[in-house]
């Protein structure tokens, strides 16, 4: 699949809002950009320029058009989109406020975010009209087509759009509607979003998992038998499905970057105790204040930072006694602040959203 001549992509820090932006439609044909990662260096982009350049697309500023006006554009057959990364775990943001109903079908999604023949990302995300209050729905599709309830760095990175498509500045709070149910985003002063993520669900058969509940009604620190191994696992949603593990049983404490992600992932993914799949992650405990884990997404595979996993490994870590309940956790991307408040059960997490570039492609 050609993506469209229509690309801006930052040329200082990503975390800068200063772009260049390339015009669609020029005389010659487009060219195929293919992305084989989209987490590239300030330096690999310049490059990225530069070739775009050579192929007869011409550059414009960016101050001369905003985001807003660049989505604003209507074209049949091209999707005009943002790129957004929480911490690496990346998103192709569609703005679809116009409609309840997603400008791009499943099997559309996956050939955006193949990485060598499309765009390149892990899902797909639409700002969508709110339903029963709210002030927006979010959906999203994730690389193999299929629709997760939440994803907690793409809601972080749907907050960040907002304010882009609505013009925002300074502190602002929304509610969005989401198949996990309502979610509460603020951007806070140093610009990065803080998530209210709402209750953890710990009964079994709401996570849900088919293993037998032994606290309460909770599965923790339970044995599981996978390919022959046995770990220990604490089931956790957030809205959609976790399985967190510190380690195997009577093994020593998980070294994470050790792990063959790739082999074992799919394995729990796929477990038949898991009736809906599940979202792993892989802890190692620093201190009671200071994890590290590496996850395999349900949908989507090892990834560099999984928002709602992160919430997930905190609430783990706790009901195991092995954390407090305010926690820095270390992903592959980056660190994400996680705090789980005794006070109303609530999850808050927080951490950044970045734009990489905007574009357009054809459908």
């Amino acid at each position: 699949m050609a993506i469209a001549a229509a690309i801006s992509v930052p040329l200082t820090s990503p975390t800068r809002r200063s772009l260049t932006s390339f015009l669609p439609h020029q005389s010659s044909p487009s060219p195929i950009l293919q992305f084989n990662s989209l987490r590239k260096t300030v330096s690999t982009r310049l490059r990225l320029v530069a070739a775009a350049a050579a192929s007869s697309m011409s550059v414009e500023a960016a101050e001369k058009a905003s985001p807003a006006s660049f989505l604003d554009r209507r074209e049949a057959g091209i999707l005009h989109f943002v790129k957004y990364h929480g911490l690496g775990n990346d998103f192709i943001l569609v703005d679809n406020r116009d409609s309840s109903e997603p400008k791009v079908t499943p099997e559309q999604a996956v050939r955006l975010c193949d990485r060598n023949f499309g765009i390149g990302a892990d899902g797909v995300i639409f700002a969508l009209p709110g339903i029963n209050g709210t002030d927006y729905t979010m959906r999203i599709f994730n690389s193999d087509g299929s629709e997760p309830e939440m994803c907690g760095n793409g809601v972080r990175c749907f907050a960040k759009f907002i304010t882009e498509l609505e013009n925002l500045h300074g502190n602002q709070r929304f509610t969005v509607h989401t198949g996990a149910g309502l979610i509460v985003p603020e951007i806070v002063d140093d610009g990065k979003v803080r998530v209210d993520m709402g209750e953890p669900i710990l009964k079994a058969s709401d996570v849900p998992t088919k293993l037998p509940p032994n606290k309460d009604h909770s599965v923790v620190k339970a044995p599981l038998d996978v390919d022959g191994v046995t770990w220990n696992v604490t089931c956790v949603s957030m809205g959609n499905p976790h399985c967190i593990t510190f380690g195997t049983e009577g093994g020593q404490n998980l070294q994470v970057d050790e792990l063959n992600l790739a082999e074992i992932g799919p394995k729990f993914e796929h477990h038949e105790v898991f009736p809906a799949r599940t979202n792993t992650e892989f802890v190692q405990v620093f201190t009671p204040s200071h994890l590290k884990m590496r996850v395999w997404e349900r949908g989507a595979g090892a990834t560099l930072a999984c928002g709602t996993g992160a919430c997930a490994v905190v609430v783990a870590a706790v009901l195991e006694g092995r954390a407090a309940r305010n926690c820095t956790v270390d992903l592959p991307g980056g660190p994400l602040q996680i705090e789980w408040r005794e006070e109303d059960n609530h999850i808050y997490m927080t951490g950044p959203a970045e734009v990489a570039f905007y574009g357009s492609v054809p459908l």
